[in-house]
């Protein structure tokens, strides 16, 4: 498309309620020069000067397609930026295919997600802070327990909560989502429901974890509060979230907001194992997984729901006899965030493996690890491009000037 891309816009209101923005977490200038090689990035789409005069351009929004081709950028979204001169994406989450033909794109995802998008100093100083705090006293697990209103109105798992606590679902539902009939009893018996705090205490007491265990957990506001969150705890009493560890007024008052995510993404991502408790449409989750697979296969819990669903389900109707081994079974046979193939509907933002992994001694050459100065190899092409960009300028307006003479 040969484009330049504009600063992205975080969608944050409408769920965070925080317009701290794309700037107030993430390093721009580190964003803009870790890409410099892949695309050119401007803070704002700058003014147009023609015929002495200055004017600037509207982006002209377009609707993407969900997993939309790379041909559609190429024909369609191409098309009106050439006649509008700029093009306001929204909403973009799933909107380019995952599943790619050329491996350069994937690996262009990559650089992107683990390397590009880099927090602000000081929220990688502080989330380093609570990780020293945590490690000082030994091991420790994260788990992205996503019990909350939003998500539970998603999945449509209503049935386990009162009268009260359904309606304000019920309502939540209809106000954000597209009207679909659910019926909780078969959504939960093919694991479409997140997995209930004292269920994800269950799987770890199964798998051989005691109330010794040191938990962080990142979670925002627990629907149906204590009542869910007492037989967790009376498993396992060691229980942190970034408030308790790191107590400072920065992050309690931006406990729900940009600030605490992205501190609770950091420790999670730091963490010596991470869990997360329902991977649906979840960027958080899903991003972690992938983060944590490509720096080196860091050791994940990944609960089957699909497979313990019958579990439970026996469990609540008395059937207790064999419990933790039927758990015990389900969770070995999971990978723990080791390498294997992504099989659909697996997402590459969960498994990059093998796109974005070079080869020591690979037998497609273009899988082949990089020169140690590849860098250098890089700022010198993009110095020898921008030398001609700018002589070809020069030319420009010295014919323009010519002429009007």
């Amino acid at each position: 498309m040969n484009a330049t891309l504009v600063l992205p816009e975080l969608d944050a209101n409408s769920f965070w309620h925080d317009d701290s923005g794309f700037q107030g977490i993430y390093d721009v200038e580190h964003f803009i020069k870790a890409l410099r090689f892949d695309v050119r990035i401007v803070e704002n789409i700058p003014d147009v000067r023609k015929n002495g005069k200055t004017r600037k351009i509207k982006a002209y929004q377009l609707r993407p397609p969900r997993d939309a081709p790379i041909s559609w950028y190429t024909t369609v979204a191409l098309e009106k930026m050439k006649e509008h001169g700029a093009i306001y994406l929204t909403p973009f989450s799933h909107r380019l295919a995952e599943e790619l033909d050329n491996p350069e794109y994937q690996r262009l995802r990559c650089r992107v997600n683990y390397h590009a998008l880099q927090f602000k100093p000081h929220i990688l100083k502080l989330s380093n802070s609570i990780v020293s705090k945590l490690r000082a006293e030994g091991h420790f697990m994260s788990i992205h327990l996503r019990f909350e209103m939003d998500m539970l109105a998603f999945a449509g798992c209503l049935d386990i909560f009162t009268p009260e606590e359904q309606r304000i679902l019920t309502k939540y539902r209809k106000e954000n989502f597209a009207d679909k009939k659910l019926v909780y009893s078969e959504r939960r018996a093919i694991g479409k429901c997140p997995l209930t705090p004292e269920e994800v205490g269950l799987i770890l007491r199964s798998m051989g974890f005691d109330n010794s265990t040191r938990i962080y957990l990142a979670a925002g506001e627990i629907f149906g509060g204590e009542r869910f969150m007492t037989p967790f705890r009376s498993m396992f009493p060691r229980l942190e979230n970034h408030s308790t560890v790191d107590p400072s007024q920065e992050l309690t008052e931006n406990t729900q907001g940009l600030l605490g995510s992205a501190v609770d993404y950091m420790v999670c991502l730091l963490s010596d194992i991470f869990m997360p408790t329902y991977d649906g449409p979840s960027n958080f989750a899903n991003n972690l997984l992938g983060h944590r697979l490509y720096y080196g296969f860091r050791t994940t819990i990944r609960p089957d729901r699909k497979a313990l669903a019958p579990i439970f389900i026996h469990r609540e109707n008395g059937q207790t006899s064999g419990f933790e081994e039927s758990v015990r079974r389900v969770m070995l046979k999971t990978n723990f965030g080791g390498p294997h193939k992504r099989v659909s509907p697996e997402s590459f933002y969960t498994n990059s493996w093998p796109e974005c992994f070079c080869q020591t001694s690979p037998q497609n050459p273009a899988d082949k690890c990089p020169s140690e100065n590849i860098l250098e190899i890089l700022d010198s092409q993009l110095e020898r491009e921008m030398t001609n960009d700018s002589d070809t300028l020069i030319l420009s307006n010295l014919i323009t000037s010519t002429t009007d003479k």
